[in-house]
């Protein structure tokens, strides 16, 4: 993280519970701490909402669970969802993310309010806030 200069610290927040957590960082070896916000305060402190299961997941996608749906699938494990290898969401899939950039003051310097999972601002733009906060 030497790219963001001297000082700049770096944290991922997430809502998930210890036990998810130690699977991801098994398969995501970060440089950075990940810090727990279970009660969600922080999303809610930023203002991030939840997005609409079309925006979340698509047409497709929320056209086939609502068939798995109906099928009884997501009750039980069985039906439809186990033979399509779908388990029933352990967390809030609908909660919406974002990338912040917080100056030494503690003051928000730079917001980017996701409007879906996929929705989030380039490598290069975070840099960018960061080098930003050294000029200013």
């Amino acid at each position: 993280m030497t790219e963001l200069g001297p000082g700049t610290e770096v944290a991922l927040i997430t809502f998930t519970d210890r036990t998810n957590l130690v699977g991801y960082r098994a398969t995501n070896p970060l440089p950075f701490p990940i810090l727990i916000d279970a009660d969600r305060s922080a999303y809610r402190a930023l203002g991030l909402g939840r997005g609409s299961i079309g925006r979340v997941y698509g047409l497709q996608a929320a056209r086939r669970y609502l068939e798995i749906i109906r099928s009884g699938g997501l009750t039980g494990g069985g039906g439809l969802a186990k033979a399509a290898g779908v388990l029933r969401p352990t967390e809030d899939p609908l909660q919406l993310g974002g990338d912040f950039v917080i100056d030494a003051e503690g003051t928000l310097a730079y917001g980017f309010w996701g409007r879906g999972p996929d929705d989030r601002p380039s490598v290069d733009e975070l840099v960018e806030a960061v080098a930003a906060l050294g000029s200013g």
